[in-house]
């Protein structure tokens, strides 16, 4: 689930947007207007926020200029113009995409979801402390500390075997070959038997119990951590 921030002044197009946010799992907040996103985007932090261009109070460009002062929360930007300039000025301010009215709210939802995979922020964030942690439900991996807990139990793990989770929590979403793995995790000279990476696999999603599917098995490819 990703915390998403919807800026229009049109009502009736913030509710479509939302609709199908909230029924694909999302926390959804809106604003009217530039200025009420940069308000928000100060006291909360966002996974990605939909932003209109022509806005009364403050535009879209204005308020994208004001927010990236503190965060770095990607932008899809919304316009009813298609122009280059337009385009190129949203880029130029740190939109990561730019969308022409009108528009399918399903287009919206695929590249939401397309801009959560490739910035990792949904599950994977670096904590105050200067921890990097993976949260998913009840199931934490805290990548700093080297510790794995399970509904609040630490889990006690062989060191190839956090090596092997952080490895494939760190390419998250991406389906990674086992030659890759075993080269990364166990060593580029690493000579031994290939049934040594699913042994490990096995012995993985055993420790992680309920929480074992979020290891994927690609056959004849290698394996995906989903989250």
């Amino acid at each position: 689930m990703a915390k998403i921030l919807i800026c229009d002044d049109e009502e009736g197009l913030r509710a479509v947007i939302k609709r199908y946010a909230v029924f694909e799992g999302h926390d959804v907040w809106e604003a009217a207007n530039g200025m009420e996103a940069v308000e928000l985007c100060k006291n909360e932090a966002f996974d990605i926020i939909i932003m209109d261009v022509m806005m009364p109070e403050l535009d879209g460009f204005s308020a994208v200029k004001e927010i990236r002062k503190t965060a770095d929360t990607p932008v899809i930007m919304l316009s009813a113009r298609g122009e280059e300039y337009d385009k190129v000025l949203g880029f130029e301010v740190g939109v990561d995409d730019y969308v022409v009215k009108p528009f399918s709210s399903k287009e919206i939802m695929l590249r939401v979801n397309a801009i959560l995979r490739r910035s990792k922020v949904a599950q994977v964030h670096r904590e105050h402390n200067g921890h990097i942690v993976f949260e998913h439900a009840g199931f934490l991996a805290d990548l700093t500390a080297y510790k794995v807990f399970v509904d609040g139990a630490q889990v006690d793990m062989a060191p190839k075997e956090y090596d092997l989770l952080f490895f494939l929590i760190r390419n998250k979403n991406i389906a990674v070959s086992r030659e890759r793995i075993l080269s990364e995790v166990w060593g580029y000279d690493y000579l031994g038997d290939d049934r040594t990476l699913d042994t490990h696999i096995k012995l993985l999603r055993k420790h992680m119990g309920k929480y074992a599917s979020l290891i994927t098995t690609l056959r004849s490819l290698g394996y995906r951590f989903d989250g």
